[in-house]
């Protein structure tokens, strides 16, 4: 019998495997789909997360980031990183680093999802296989989460993510981040000669409809030729526990809330750890009180900015506002940066 089954083969679920074998478990790793996982994120590493990873003994390649660049209302608001470097790595790329760690830790993978889910006083039940413990990394749209009647009905407005990618040599080592009445266009650069576009909205339209909104980005990709448009969303997710028995959900799969501010895989691999932390000691309690805290800086800045932004005259006022109070701009980036 295993001790550990996870659920979800994307850079938490990974991240989840690679801390339990660290703890001494025997793991085993489910998901469907073989090869590079690729989905729609803005591809770029907080610091935190880089040095996470770092301690994984992962360094996947790609391009230094320096901190954050908005740009809107005519004006411009960096906040370089304090805490290290960031990363833009292509999603593919982190895949393959965590991957190859996975493989050489040994850990067996089944190329299947969990299908059922049984909770058992001192076990669980994954598809009639015992298992010590389960936890679910399976994503925005959680299939565990549903079996186990977690799901939280999300009220109110509902964005979406698109995200392409474009052949040109990154024009800067930041992250931008492009504000326009209708949406946010965010420019990572992933790799020497690849830059990522990513777009959030609440309206749902073409990449090129919603790039139209952003000039300034629109000019400098003109007649290059952009790649296939991945699409995610809606972006908010909820759910009504992390833990239910024997099962903890860590990543998206535990609750989203937009990737406005963009530390989704820092704040995940947190939760990795602490899910795992809670499996050895066999308390899941733990896991639940220490959750809301991993994601107290996320969540307060992130529905500030969220219901800033939903607000035309804030809206305007954003850059020109981070702009004119540098140290607050930082300041808000660099809690968000630096490790959980």
């Amino acid at each position: 019998m295993a001790d550990l089954v996870v659920a979800g083969g994307g850079p938490v679920g990974m991240a989840t495997v690679l801390y339990a074998v660290r703890a001494g478990l025997e793991v085993e790793l489910r998901e469907p789909r073989p090869g590079p996982v690729d989905k729609a994120c803005g591809e770029g590493l907080m610091p935190g997360a880089v040095t996470a990873l770092a301690e994984l003994g992962i360094d996947p390649d790609g391009r230094r980031l320096a901190g954050i660049r908005y740009l809107g209302g005519g004006r411009v608001a960096e906040a370089p990183f304090r805490h290290g470097d960031g990363r833009g790595v292509r999603r593919t790329t982190l895949h393959r680093a965590m991957s190859d760690a996975v493989a050489e830790a040994g850990v067996k993978v089944v190329e299947r999802a969990v299908g059922e889910v049984e909770s058992r006083s001192d076990h669980v039940l994954v598809d009639g296989e015992p298992a010590s413990w389960l936890v679910a990394a399976d994503g925005l749209h959680s299939p565990v989460r549903r079996m186990l009647g977690l799901d939280h009905p999300v009220e109110g407005r509902r964005r979406y993510g698109q995200r392409v990618h474009v052949e040109m040599e990154p024009w800067t080592p930041f992250v931008e981040v492009h504000w326009a009445a209708g949406s946010e266009a965010y420019v990572t650069p992933v790799a020497d000669e690849l830059v990522g576009i990513a777009v959030l909205t609440e309206r749902q339209a073409p990449f090129d409809e919603l790039l139209a909104e952003h000039p300034l980005l629109k000019e400098r990709l003109q007649r290059r030729p952009l790649s296939r448009v991945r699409g995610a969303g809606p972006l908010r997710q909820r759910s009504s526990a992390r833990t239910s028995g024997r099962v903890l959900l860590v990543g998206d799969a535990a609750g989203y809330v937009d990737a406005l501010t963009g530390e989704g895989i820092a704040l995940g691999l947190a939760q990795a750890r602490a899910a795992v932390d809670a499996v050895v000691a066999g308390r899941p309690e733990h896991y639940e009180a220490a959750y809301p805290k991993l994601g107290r800086r996320h969540e307060l800045l992130t529905h500030a900015l969220l219901a800033s932004s939903r607000r035309p005259l804030l809206r305007r006022q954003l850059v020109p506002l981070a702009a004119r109070l540098p140290w607050v701009f930082s300041g808000a980036v660099n809690q968000l940066a630096r490790p959980a």
